[in-house]
Order: structure tokens, then C-alpha cells, then sequence
């Protein structure tokens, strides 16, 4: 832990002597709150990821997400205080990295790539259900197609990017907003309790959600409202991200919680039964709420809404990748590789290591991707949070920086809340996580620590160091 207060390396060369690539600052709080936005893809999280907690924890749902957003709060001041004090597009591991040593980044590294290799995929996969009304095609084949096209369109520009993406999520909100209208217009006297859950048991009689059970849920329901992390891995390509991370973490974390929980209320209420209800299907209720065109253009815009999540998780999962090759965390060739930008100044090739494996994984059973994912940012939010009981010590205890409220508090008590909800996880997604940590870890003690003059030496840009 000696290298845990010092101030991130000033890496001016490659091993062959070249300066490695910056990139480009072009974007300000409102392209990257877009950016960000859609990156948490409110809608397709909304009707991809919401019918599973549905199915689970049937009307409870909706408090389950009131809970998971909540806790979000507490990791947004985490991420704000250390995205402004660490700006780095390597996100979690260059923050958790300087603030706790080497070992804790390289782990929190871990965390992060494996929800960057799966969400995309697991969002994909929701593309056949909508697209069904106009095109029927398998759903990990359709999924494939979603993630190939959102790599292509993640070599593009990024101020580009921030446009398509922003037109996407035009349609994502009114998508999510029709949804709501209709709920709430169609609430019968009596829909299960959003405070009392109910969940259907095999489609028998309905039985109440425990608590354990809604805890339980809570990885799931953290994944629903992560993708506010984004702007941290955008923090590179920010204006002034002293300033701007702060407040694009933020204002994504209020919007994006607002346009899912209110979605999901309105369904909950306007819900026949329980059983419609906990079969997750969303289209089915909009089109008996209205009709089959309306059913119709709200699944065309939740289409839309998965291929613009896909675009912007692959535009920061390849920043992800980006970092780490000029951080040094892979063999020369793989860095010099992954730190190679392309002609619109894109990690073109750590943009297609992300995108293809991606489509690759489509083909892998949705529903343990997603609690493998759950796990993996439970985890990601702890090492998180442990940093930030670091952040102001030493020589970042006075360096210019977003300062959340309440600290020491705030860090702590999500310490302790996250490790019981970690306790609560299902097994086998625990197990799957906890092998590919613990073989990151061999890599971290027989290749990484025994080369730590030269490898793993995490950087911020030149811009941003003291």
C-alpha cells in the first residue's frame, strides 16, 4: 500500500519511445450528460432489465429500484468527488488505483471490464421482443447484429456519437413517457402494492416479497442505474472535467432514476393482474392499454433505445481498454494495440475487442449474464467507496476537486450496505465472478507485480496533473 498516495504517474513514452495518444477534449456538460444518459439506456434498461426483476419480485419491483437508486446516490458523490479528483478514462481503476494501491485498482479493473464485456450483450439481447411487430428473428442472432452495428458506429467521432445518441434518446424518453400515461390511466382499484410486494408462484396463488428476497435483488437493481459511471470514463474527453463530471454524474443519476421508476410504477398500477404482471410483458399491456399500432411504435423505440445503448456502451467500454493499454496492463503488443487511435480519434481497435466479443456473447444465457453483471458492479461500488475513504489524504487531500457532503459517513455506510447485499447474491453468478477475479489475480501477482516499474502505471493526461 506504499503507492497509495502518490499522485498518478507522468507516463511520457512508450517502450518504443513514442508519446502515447490523447484523447480529445470536445464535449461539454450537456453532450456528455447525453452521452451518459443513454449509456444508462433508461428505456431499454426500463424493458429489458425490469421485466426480470418483475418475474422475481413482482410488484415489489418498483421499491426494489427506489432502494437501488437511493444507494446510487451515496456511489454518485463516491464518483464525483474521485472523477474530478482523478480524471481518467480508465474510470474506476485509476481512481480506486491511486487512492488504494495497485492491487485494489487492478481488482476494481476486473470488475469493470467484465460489466463492460457483458452489458452491452445483455441489453442486445432484448432487441428481438420489440422488433417482433415488423421483423422475427432469433434473439441472440438479433442481439449479435445490434452489438456489430453499434461497434461500427462506435469508430465514428465522438461529437457525432453524442448526436445520434441524443436523437435515440428523444425517442427513449417519450417511449418511457406514453408508457407512463397509459399506466397510470389504466390503474385499477386493485393493483398489488408498490409497498407491499406480491409475486405470483408459478402462476398460482400470490404470496409476499420478503425483504431477503428484494435484497436480493438489489445487484440487479444497481445495474438498472450504473451507467451514470459513465461520465467518468468520458472524463478525458470532457471540457473542464473539473467541473463537468460532477454535475454530468449527477443530473444522469436524477434523470435516468426518474424515467425508470416512474415507468415502472405506472406499470405496476396498470397492471390487470399479477400474472400479466410478472410475465414481463411490457408491449402486451401497452397495446391492450391502446392498440396494436401504439404497441407497435413503442417497441420500434425501444429497438432504437437498445442499438443507442449499445453505441454508447461500446464508446466507453473501448475508453476503458484505451487506458489501460497506455497504463501498461497487457504485454507491448496489446498495449500498443489498444492505445492506437483511428482517423476520427477513436480506439478503433480497442473498439472492435469490445464490440466483437460482445456479439459473440448474445449467444450465452441472458439471465446469468445479468446477475453475473449484478455482481460484478456490487463489487465495483465497494472498492469504489473504499477509495473514497482515501481521497483526502496526503498530497489529494488539497488538490482541486468536487467534495461530496457528509464524508466521512457517506462512504461508510454504503461500505456496509453494499457487503451485506453481496452476501445476499445468488451463488452461482458469485462463483462465476469470484473465478475470474481470483484468475485476474494470478496475473496481478506472477506478471503485473513483479514488473511494477513498468507496468500497471496508471496515468492521467497531460492537462489534468498537478
Amino acid at each position: 500500500m506504499t503507492d497509495t498516495l502518490r499522485p498518478p504517474q507522468n507516463v511520457t513514452a512508450t517502450a518504443d519511445g513514442v508519446a502515447p495518444q490523447q484523447l480529445k477534449r470536445s464535449i461539454g456538460v450537456v453532450g456528455g450528460t447525453l452521452l451518459t444518459l443513454s449509456c444508462v439506456t433508461p428505456a431499454s434498461t426500463l424493458f429489458v432489465i425490469v421485466p426480470q426483476l418483475f418475474s422475481s419480485i413482482g410488484s415489489a419491483t418498483a421499491l426494489a429500484i427506489a432502494i437501488g437508486s437511493v444507494l446510487c446516490v451515496a456511489v454518485a458523490f463516491c464518483y464525483s468527488e474521485l472523477g474530478t479528483l482523478i480524471p481518467s478514462a480508465g474510470g474506476e481503476y485509476a481512481m480506486v488505483g491511486t487512492l488504494a494501491g495497485r492491487l485494489a485498482g487492478w481488482l476494481v479493473f476486473i470488475q469493470s471490464l467484465i460489466v463492460v464485456m457483458i452489458v452491452p450483450s445483455v441489453i442486445a439481447l432484448g432487441t428481438a421482443d420489440y422488433l417482433a411487430p415488423v421483423l422475427h428473428v432469433d434473439k441472440p442472432i438479433a442481439g449479435a447484429a445490434v452489438m456489430l452495428a453499434a461497434t461500427l458506429a462506435g469508430l465514428l467521432d465522438l461529437r457525432a456519437n453524442a448526436w445520434i445518441t441524443g436523437i435515440f434518446l428523444v425517442l427513449e424518453v417519450i417511449a418511457a413517457g406514453v408508457v407512463s400515461v397509459l399506466g397510470f390511466a389504466h390503474t385499477n382499484a386493485h393493483h398489488p402494492s408498490l409497498l407491499h410486494g406480491l409475486v405470483s408462484t408459478d402462476g398460482g396463488p400470490a404470496g409476499p416479497v420478503g425483504i431477503g428476497a428484494i435484497i436480493g435483488a438489489l445487484g440487479i437493481a444497481l445495474f438498472a442505474t450504473q451507467g451514470f459511471s459513465t461520465a467518468v470514463y468520458l472524463s478525458e474527453e470532457l471540457e473542464n472535467p473539473r467541473r463537468t463530471v460532477s454535475r454530468t454524474v449527477l443530473w444522469t443519476l436524477g434523470l435516468s432514476s426518474a424515467i425508470i421508476l416512474v415507468p415502472v410504477a405506472a406499470i405496476t398500477m396498470g397492471a390487470p393482474d399479477l400474472q400479466t404482471l410478472t410475465s414481463g410483458d411490457i408491449p402486451g399491456m401497452v397495446t391492450a392499454w391502446s392498440n396494436s399500432a401504439v404497441g407497435t411504435f413503442i417497441s420500434l423505440c425501444i429497438a432504437l433505445a437498445i442499438i443507442n445503448a449499445g453505441i454508447v456502451m461500446v464508446i466507453q467500454n473501448s475508453r476503458v481498454l484505451f487506458a489501460s493499454a497506455r497504463d501498461k496492463a497487457w504485454p507491448e503488443p496489446v498495449n500498443k494495440a489498444f492505445g492506437t487511435l483511428g482517423r476520427f480519434g477513436s480506439p478503433w481497435i480497442a473498439t472492435l475487442a469490445v464490440g466483437l466479443p460482445g456479439a459473440a456473447l448474445c449467444f450465452v444465457k441472458g439471465e446469468l449474464l445479468s446477475n453475473i453483471t449484478g455482481v460484478a458492479v456490487t463489487a465495483m461500488y465497494l472498492l469504489v467507496a473504499i477509495a473514497s475513504l482515501l481521497s483526502r489524504r496526503g498530497h489529494h487531500k488539497h488538490a482541486a476537486a468536487w467534495r461530496m457532503p457528509l464524508w466521512p459517513a457517506v462512504p461508510a455506510l454504503l461500505i456496509v450496505v453494499l457487503v451485506y447485499v453481496m452476501t445476499q447474491l445468488d451463488a452461482e453468478p458469485l462463483l462465476w465472478t469470484g473465478g475470474i477475479t481470483a484468475l485476474a489475480t494470478l496475473y496481478w501477482l506472477f506478471y503485473l507485480r513483479p514488473r511494477q516499474a513498468t507496468r500497471w502505471v496508471i496515468s492521467l493526461p497531460e492537462d489534468q496533473r498537478d
